[in-house]
C-alpha cells in the first residue's frame, strides 16, 4: 500500500489564512483489473492551521515520495483520491483540503475524481 509515513511536514509559516496548492504531472498507478499503469495529474489544495493553532505544511519532498509509492500499487481511481485526502489530512490536520484527480483517458474515457475535507473557503467554492 501507499507510504504516508513518507509525508514530512514543518510549522505553518503565517497566522493569517492562506491557500496552498500542489500540482503532481506525473502520477502513476496500477489498474487493479488489467494491470495496465494509469497516468494522471494530482491537485492538492488546503488552507492549513494557523501557525500558533499548531499548523502544518506537507513539505514537497516527501510528497513526491509519497505520490511514488503509488507507483506498483493496484487501485481505482477513487481510491487513489480518497487515500490521498485521508493521509494528508492525517499528516497536517488542516482547516480545508482538497484532492482533485485528473485521470488520461482510457476506451474514450477520462476521469476527474474529487474529494475534500473541511469547509471550502469562500474564493474557492467554483473550481
Amino acid at each position: 500500500m501507499p507510504d504516508a509515513t513518507l509525508l514530512d511536514c514543518f510549522p505553518t509559516p503565517s497566522d493569517t489564512p492562506f491557500v496552498i496548492e500542489h500540482v503532481n504531472e506525473e502520477f502513476t498507478s496500477v489498474c487493479p483489473v488489467t494491470g495496465h499503469p494509469d497516468f494522471g495529474d494530482i491537485v492538492v489544495r488546503f488552507v492549513p492551521r494557523a501557525g500558533k493553532d499548531g499548523g502544518v505544511c506537507v513539505e514537497l519532498k516527501s510528497l513526491k515520495l509519497y505520490f511514488q509509492s503509488f507507483r506498483n500499487e493496484g487501485i481505482y481511481y477513487e481510491a487513489v483520491t480518497n487515500a490521498i485526502r485521508d493521509d494528508l489530512v492525517a499528516a497536517m490536520g488542516p482547516v480545508w483540503l482538497q484532492v482533485v484527480t485528473i485521470w488520461r483517458g482510457r476506451g474514450g474515457i477520462r476521469s476527474v475524481v474529487r474529494a475534500t475535507h473541511g469547509e471550502v473557503p469562500g474564493e474557492w467554492v467554483a473550481i
